[in-house]
């Protein structure tokens, strides 16, 4: 089932898919959307005429889309909102989890329904790890590699990272991830203590669900050998310890999600896992994605 296909045979190319998805724009125009004046997100301008059935809550007209209802009312307006466009199958894969919304400046305005978050093209953050097995010299020598359920909403069936999930209301991004590891992977907080931050990256594209503004914070986890994860969600299929080199193969063939690809891809890079004459490449094609440390230290400030 793990078995890389072809174009993977060996190491990876520079061609990593990934790179150009997380930047991939399909060509439907979409028009700001602002929340008190300041940048919060975009719409797509297919879906303006059904912003239209709320005049007292949105303003919109050619540029753009802006929220007026009063700011103690947000949170409730959006809910009521995103409700009805539900649906009528504007937002798909309804979580039931609250994100924030943020404008361009990392003001909280209000929160919103996690599906709905590609619908307004406002920013998320997600959280996920690496975890590996190092050599008797400290070396990442194996990966830890799930595959995803049948049976979920995104991405079913493909690979991802050990640990990997989005970042609710409330909780830094290393937060989400101590949570995610017990709900993914059987890993209890004692078995995270070695977590170390690697390097934030930040997505912009079109989905068919909308737009992906995402700000992806990467994670490396040095496990034991023969610790064996363990699944307690029901939305990982299996666990599958793979040599770097296959695990690497796997991502640049567009086996793994966008997400778990990029995750892998910086991980290799700052490990120098990669043969050199591929390093130079594929850091210069992924330093265009990589947000500012200090930036980025604001939403996940240290342990």
């Amino acid at each position: 089932m793990f078995e890389a296909n072809s174009a993977a045979a060996g190491f990876p190319s520079t061609q990593w898919p990934c790179i150009a998805h997380a930047r991939a724009q399909a060509g439907r125009p979409r028009v700001p959307l602002r929340v008190g004046g300041a940048a919060a997100g975009s719409v797509a301008q297919a879906d303006l005429p059904a912003l239209a059935a709320w005049p007292q809550w949105l303003l919109v007209d050619a540029q753009g889309v802006a929220l007026t209802a009063p700011a103690e009312a947000l949170s409730a307006v959006l809910a009521e909102v995103n409700e009805a466009l539900r649906a009528q199958g504007l937002i798909r894969a309804w979580r039931d989890e609250p994100y924030p919304l943020l404008d361009d400046e990392d003001r909280l305005c209000a929160t919103l329904e996690r599906a709905s978050a590609r619908f307004w093209g406002t920013r998320t953050f997600g959280a996920h790890c690496n975890g590996f097995v190092a050599d008797a010299t400290g070396r990442p020598a194996q990966l830890w590699i799930a595959r995803r359920a049948f049976d979920k909403a995104t991405d079913p069936g493909m690979l991802d990272n050990l640990i990997g999930g989005g970042v609710p209301l409330g909780q830094t991004p290393r937060e989400a991830l101590l949570r995610e590891a017990w709900e993914e992977a059987g890993l209890l907080p004692a078995q995270m203590a070695a977590l170390r931050p690697g390097r934030v990256l930040a997505l912009d594209c079109d989905l068919p669900e909308g737009r992906q503004v995402e700000w992806l914070h990467v994670y490396d986890l040095p496990m034991p050998p023969g610790l064996q994860p363990q699944n307690q969600d029901g939305e990982v299929a299996e666990f599958r310890l793979m040599p770097v080199a296959q695990a690497l193969a796997h991502a640049a063939a567009g086996d793994m999600t966008v997400d778990a690809a990029l995750c892998t891809l910086d991980f290799a890079l700052r490990h120098r896992l990669l043969p050199a004459d591929q390093t130079e490449a594929l850091a210069a094609a992924l330093a265009p994605l990589l947000v500012p440390p200090g930036h980025a230290a604001r939403f996940d400030p240290p342990p």
